[in-house]
């Protein structure tokens, strides 16, 4: 089915922002996401995804077919279901069916590894599991697991209604790394999520009557329910495959042949879009929703430009996921420093100093999270649960008597802003994705023969922000630790957003004059120095000249001081942002337009080579007719 895209002005009505509003309780409760699902017009597209387009008639009637068989099976409210489904127009429908039972939802993305996805269905105790298909290998064992197919399947339907839950009701379960070595599932319940939604309104974010927002994010990642929530005010949901996530020219022209309103984006992925979005795209100013990690200044500056010059209208958020996606949000228009903005009215923020005592105006501390859109907290751990959500300390009746501890160290700006100094533990941000350093250190130490581990984040390994995994071999002569091991079995235990990007391997680790570990003293990874090209005269002379090309492309941006033919780009730490750095270097060098997709679809250097050759040669034969 083609998408019918609806008229649209070249400018948004509410293309200005609105002031985001000072720190203050909500005087009442917002309404439920799925009451307000109810009452969009049903004619109105619900869900654009590739081939298949839902409107809002189809998409409750479907949900309500899920929410009845889902029910038949036992699953009600404070149920888990596990969704391992793609993105796409049955995850939604999955998603909006099983909240329309009164259940909660778990992500899990069909594309972590199998350990990482038992784990987590075994671990959140999840009731069932929905798979793409019935050839789908179970995830865990003595969990049912069923078929979308079998949800979604047509047969006799009733009017749309929801079950009817309490605020604190359980709407899903997200998990996040873990700083004990083990990820930790964050409960967020029904009244919180719907706050999310009327403070994104509320601060003038989502305004559009009718928007079109693409659905950009990892459904195991929290900024997808800022993504799907927009479904409940009217908006539509366009679903980004990977591929064109991948690819920042297919995203910019994705972002004008869908129409888009609104996109979130972490500041990685926003950098090298930023310059395909013209002011003559439409509609515009696009918002972007910009968060995840960290913005530089140079990149701030940027947004501003496109801001000023009505390509966008931009806003920095921050959040944990134990506060419901969103807890502060900043416009960014190039004129100051960057910062996360004013708290949002559903949270009270306490900046405080190692004593527990507010800080002044121009003063750091860790920054505390109160309020109504604080979680229920996390799965079945009380025990981390009372570690890191406390008493407030503000004793504010609003404050709902807890309190959040982020973890993170931030400045009080003037007029309630903040601006981010980092974190106060061993977590951290790479690519929009929260990662526990511990976490990585655990699984690195575990490896046999590995005696010592450390895992530290570096704003530059290969051209781009990565993670270096440090370890010492209990026998430095056995040779039984290698750097290939240590990655393939990384891989398969963890999110290969987890996976460091550089191995180094340690005769001793610096130590502070205390005995402890001195992180700032450990050795950056060396830069290859060697041809990166094979070992091998005559295999070397063999080479084409787009393999020597890739070769030392891959040599620069992998830190490998070997490539040969038969390597993988992924296996020797490639990742998104490298691949788009890989594209950029072949464009350049032999002026052929290498799409991004094609370095997932060939990730062995003979093989994209290959692919690069018959490029050369199409471009070469047009050029000559």
């Amino acid at each position: 089915m083609t998408a019918v895209l609806p008229e649209r002005p070249r400018t948004l009505d509410a293309a200005l922002p609105l002031p985001l509003p000072r720190a203050a309780a909500p005087t009442a409760a917002p309404a439920d996401l799925l009451a307000r699902l109810a009452r969009v017009p049903g004619a109105r597209p619900a869900v654009v995804a590739g081939d298949r387009e839902l409107d809002f008639d189809a998409l409750r009637a479907e949900a309500q077919r899920i929410a009845d068989r889902l029910a038949a099976r036992g699953i009600g409210p404070e149920s888990v279901v596990a969704l391992c489904l793609p993105r796409g127009a049955d995850l939604v429908a999955a998603l909006i069916g099983t909240l329309t039972a009164g259940a909660a939802y778990l992500p899990v993305d069909p594309k972590l590894p199998a350990e990482r996805r038992r784990y987590l269905v075994e671990d959140a105790g999840a009731d069932l599991v929905v798979t793409a298909g019935p050839d789908a290998a179970p995830l865990a064992e003595g969990v049912p697991h069923l078929p979308v197919g079998e949800l979604t399947a047509p047969g006799e339907g009733r009017p749309y209604a929801p079950v009817a839950v309490g605020a604190d009701t359980l709407a899903y379960v997200i998990y996040t790394s873990g700083s004990t070595g083990r990820p930790k599932g964050v409960e967020i319940g029904r009244a919180a999520a719907a706050a999310l939604l009327a403070e994104l309104e509320g601060a003038g974010i989502a305004v559009t009557d009718g928007g079109r927002v693409g659905w950009n994010a990892s459904p195991s990642f929290d900024a997808s329910v800022q993504q799907w929530v927009r479904i409940c005010r009217g908006d539509t949901i366009v679903m980004i495959d990977d591929e064109t996530r991948a690819d920042p020219a297919l995203l910019a022209a994705l972002v004008d042949e869908q129409a888009l309103t609104d996109l979130d984006i972490t500041p990685s992925h926003a950098d090298p879009l930023l310059d395909l979005l013209t002011a003559d795209g439409g509609p515009r100013p696009l918002t972007l929703l910009i968060g995840g990690e960290a913005i530089s200044p140079a990149l701030w500056q940027r947004i501003g430009e496109r801001t000023r010059a009505g390509v966008l209208r931009a806003v920095n958020l921050y959040g944990p996921t134990e506060c419901t996606v969103d807890s502060t949000a900043g416009w960014i228009d190039g004129a100051d420093e960057p910062h996360i903005g004013a708290v949002l009215p559903g949270l009270l923020m306490r900046v405080l100093d190692e004593e527990l005592k507010p800080v002044e105006v121009g003063g750091s501390g860790e920054l505390y999270l109160a309020g109504p859109r604080v979680g229920r907290g996390y799965r079945r751990r009380p025990g981390l649960t009372a570690e890191r959500f406390v008493a407030d300390a503000g004793r504010s009746p609003a404050g709902g008597g807890r309190m959040y501890r982020t973890g993170d160290l931030v400045r009080l700006l003037p007029d309630g802003r903040l601006g981010y100094l980092g974190r106060a533990d061993g977590q951290v941000k790479l690519r929009g994705h929260r990662i526990e350093l511990p976490e990585i250190e655990a699984a690195v130490a575990a490896y046999p023969g590995v005696a010592e581990a450390a895992v530290v984040l570096l704003d530059e390994v290969n051209g781009a922000p990565g993670l270096v995994a440090y370890y010492r071999a209990a026998d430095a002569g056995a040779g039984a630790v290698t750097q290939a091991g240590l990655r393939e079995r990384l891989g398969a235990e963890l999110p290969g957003y987890m996976v460091p990007s550089a191995f180094v391997a340690l005769e001793r680790f610096p130590t502070t004059t205390n005995g402890k570990l001195d992180r700032a003293a450990l050795p950056a990874p060396v830069a290859p120095e060697a041809d990166p090209v094979a070992a091998g005269a005559g295999e070397a002379a063999e080479l084409t000249r787009s393999q020597q090309l890739i070769a030392r492309v891959w040599a620069v941006v992998l830190g490998a001081p070997h490539i040969g033919p038969d390597d993988n780009f992924f296996k020797l730490g490639g990742h998104s942002l490298l691949a788009i750095k890989l594209v950029s270097r072949v464009r350049a060098e032999l002026g052929v337009s290498l799409p991004v997709k094609a370095v997932y679809a060939n990730p062995r250097l003979r093989d994209l080579a290959a692919f690069i050759d018959t490029l050369v040669d199409a471009t070469a034969a047009s050029q000559d007719q």
